[in-house]
């Protein structure tokens, strides 16, 4: 702020060309506003003056760096003024990141631009665990156990993890009663991006048994093109309920072996970098998806 400061000083000599005009309007002494240039010049290692008796004209040098110093003041200008417009009502660019489940998020994105139409924003659907602060995103939704990172958060709502098929799979195939079944059937599976592991399907027994071995008929990154396959009778997946609400509701898929996921809970959690003061377009977001998510 001190280089601010003396950066607005010299542009305040370098347009009136003389020191005792800029004193007078500042309330300083003229030799007090000479010295503050003198530092400036020092600093920067240049004369930016020549200086007589009785004139004051820019250097060539002192000629470039007002040029640049107007564009730096006209750019903090145009800062303070979004910030100040800001205040009023949320808008400007906010970057968020979400997971790639489908179904859950889309109507409640459009609702919101439709409520705020100055926000623009700037939507990264990923799988990979991204760094909220490192790169540059305002809110993060994810929808796995939360580490110790220093962010905020917030609980949107939880779900659960289902195993779906259709029903001419289930027809040509028969229903799973236990998970051994599983080992007969054909499995689609997903693929961690970030390690490459494969998910464990939630198939946990009550006498602390290890889940089955189950067979990789398919495995992807993807949960659009899992509900995909499954929908065209080409196999059993596991996925969160939400992302297949309206397949189950219309009868599109079934789920089998809900007794051994009933406890296949998950949390919808929203992230953002701690501060004080959150800007009403974040503000807005959060109170906006807490609300319409999971309602």
């Amino acid at each position: 702020m001190d280089s601010l400061g003396s950066i607005g000083l010299f542009v305040r000599v370098a347009e009136r060309l003389g020191f005792s005009a800029v004193a007078r309007e500042l309330g300083l002494s003229p030799s007090a506003v000479g010295k503050a240039v003198a530092r400036l010049e020092e600093r920067l290692g240049v004369r930016l003056f020549n200086r007589s008796t009785r004139t004051l004209a820019l250097t060539a040098e002192g000629e470039r760096f007002l040029e640049r110093c107007r564009r730096i003041l006209c750019e903090v200008e145009a800062a303070q003024q979004e910030l100040r417009h800001a205040g009023e009502r949320p808008q400007g660019r906010l970057k968020v990141s979400l997971p790639r489940h489908c179904g859950l998020f889309e109507q409640a994105l459009s609702d919101f631009l439709l409520e705020y139409p100055e926000v623009e924003l700037d939507l990264n659907f990923s799988d990979h665990l991204v760094d909220v602060i490192g790169d540059g995103f305002d809110v993060a939704i994810r929808a796995a156990p939360l580490q110790d990172s220093g962010l905020k958060q917030r609980r949107l709502g939880g779900f659960r993890r289902v195993l779906v098929g259709s029903p001419a799979y289930f027809q040509r195939h028969g229903r799973p009663a236990q998970p051994a079944d599983l080992a007969r059937h054909q499995c689609l599976h997903y693929r961690y991006p970030a390690t490459g592991r494969l998910e464990r399907w939630p198939l946990g027994n009550d006498d602390d048994t290890a889940p089955p071995a189950l067979p990789s008929s398919v495995v992807c990154n993807s949960v659009e093109m899992r509900i995909f396959l499954a929908l065209r009778g080409q196999g059993i997946a596991c996925l969160p309920d939400f992302t297949v609400a309206r397949q189950l509701e219309q009868g599109l898929l079934q789920t089998v072996l809900d007794p051994f996921t009933a406890n296949a809970q998950g949390t919808v959690w929203m992230v953002w970098p701690p501060g004080r003061d959150l800007s009403p377009k974040v503000r807005a977001f959060l109170e906006f998806m807490a609300h319409r998510l999971f309602a």
